[in-house]
């Protein structure tokens, strides 16, 4: 059966940058869209949902703020229509608790009725006749396909929890992955031995909440492979660097120097959360004060390479340390992989792939407006852009940005300012530059 009206953009996924952008649109008489995502609610990581964890960028970081500071969608206007204003005020904290801004999230969907959860974009197909795509959308309830029409695609499927190959399905009773922990916390934090692997903000904070419940008589470790617990870096010029003219900078940057200036950049968008790393020292403070020798472990320079299980039922874990080069063990009764996500290129775009610019390795050619299509611009990627438009892509930071430039795109017209440039710093060679470089060339 098919769908005689003609969309103007259809979402794939309705993470927080499809969900901006489904806010962001929704005033703009001149766009239809329709955005699908195939879990059956919103709830974003909601195996990380601590009562105490808060988002790493402040509150303006919202869905549509920083494109619209206007818009109804707002944080501070959910704070107003929920009779929570005044408690923010007087809390006197830039950064919003992770729970209410899936609260804020949920609120903000309440009011759109173009976003569908529960269905699933099965398959994309091309005309090139009529320039329009055709997306096959299952309901997962009744089974019930439609075909539906429309000119654009914003991919927003967001990364999937990423686990090492040497992960065997029958270890699941042992080994979770960090965005799950939530879900497993009552069965895992139980056990004799618990042992954390990772060195980023939801590996820190697994740890700090295992920590702070944990029993006297209880093992925990940390296992991390980088030489140290380092803290996301969070200084003013360095925050310069989410900003429009250094993703133009970088993105004109040849694909080898961009990959090896994004390995240089961990601290920038992996690291933990500052507050977090003092509050995880203070707590292992308090505890020794009546426990001196605590079971306990944190170990830098710690690479795993595989597991196994015993045959006592546990897990035995194989390290490699970094810097004395060599290998060691450890066994434990449950892990929890704190080893990120992984972005794949969706199967629903399997009959379209010619149309679509990839590496050999499969990663997005991005361009600079975020459209990864050959040519044609109607094609647009949401946080799948890191090889070309570096760390910044999964900040909330700059979603807003990103779907006002998709936006602009689209229409053709500027219907939301897009600023170019905010910085101080100059990210590219000044002129000046450019001609000293140029008599030194010469007199040489």
């Amino acid at each position: 059966m098919s769908r005689e009206v003609i969309y103007d953009i259809i979402g794939v996924g309705i993470g927080p940058f499809n969900l901006g952008l489904a806010a962001l649109t929704h005033p703009i008489k001149d766009l239809t869209c329709l955005f699908i995502d195939r879990k059956k609610e919103f709830n974003w990581h909601a195996g990380l949902m601590f009562d105490d964890a808060t988002l790493q960028v402040p509150f303006l970081a919202d869905l549509v703020t920083m494109a619209n500071p206007s818009s109804p969608f707002s944080f501070l206007n959910y704070l107003k229509e929920v009779d929570r204003l005044y408690k923010f005020y007087i809390r006197e904290d830039f950064f919003m608790l992770r729970k209410e801004y899936n609260k804020y999230c949920q609120w903000v969907l309440s009011q759109l009725e173009n976003c569908w959860f529960g269905h699933e974009v099965v398959t994309i197909s091309y005309d090139e006749t009529s320039k329009l795509y055709s997306v096959l959308i299952q309901n997962s309830i009744t089974d019930e396909a439609n075909w539906y029409t429309t000119k654009n695609i914003v991919l927003g499927v967001g990364n999937t929890p990423k686990l090492p190959s040497y992960v065997k399905p029958e270890y699941a009773q042992y080994v979770c992955h960090a965005s799950d922990y939530l879900l497993n916390k009552k069965e895992f934090s139980a056990r004799k031995s618990v042992t954390v692997i990772g060195s980023g903000q939801s590996a820190a904070e697994v740890f700090n909440d295992l920590l702070q419940n944990r029993n006297e008589e209880a093992e925990l470790n940390w296992f991390s492979r980088p030489d140290r617990f380092f803290p996301m870096e969070y200084s003013k010029l360095t925050l310069e660097l989410t900003s429009p003219e250094y993703v133009d900078h970088y993105h004109a940057l040849p694909a080898s120097k961009r990959e090896s200036i994004l390995k240089g950049q961990n601290s920038l968008y992996k690291g933990i959360n500052y507050d977090l790393i003092n509050s995880i020292y203070d707590t292992l403070y308090q505890q020794s004060v009546d426990e001196e020798n605590l079971p306990v472990t944190l170990s830098p320079c710690s690479e795993l390479l595989s597991m196994e299980e015993t045959p006592d039922k546990r897990i035995r874990l194989h390290f490699y340390h970094t810097q004395q080069e060599r290998g060691f063990t450890n066994v434990t009764d449950a892990v929890i992989l704190a080893t990120g996500y992984s972005y794949s290129i969706p199967k629903c775009l399997d009959a379209i792939r010619s149309l679509i610019n990839v590496t050999e390795s499969g990663k997005y050619l991005t361009a600079r407006n975020y459209s990864i299509d050959k040519g044609n611009n109607t094609i647009f990627i949401q946080n799948g852009e890191l090889y070309t438009h570096g760390f910044v892509t999964p900040d909330l930071g700059m979603g807003a940005y990103r779907n006002a430039s998709i936006i602009n795109t689209i229409l053709g017209y500027e219907y939301y300012k897009v600023e170019k440039r905010i910085a101080f710093q100059n990210f590219t060679a000044t002129p000046l530059v450019n001609e000293i470089a140029e008599l030194f060339v010469n007199k040489n």
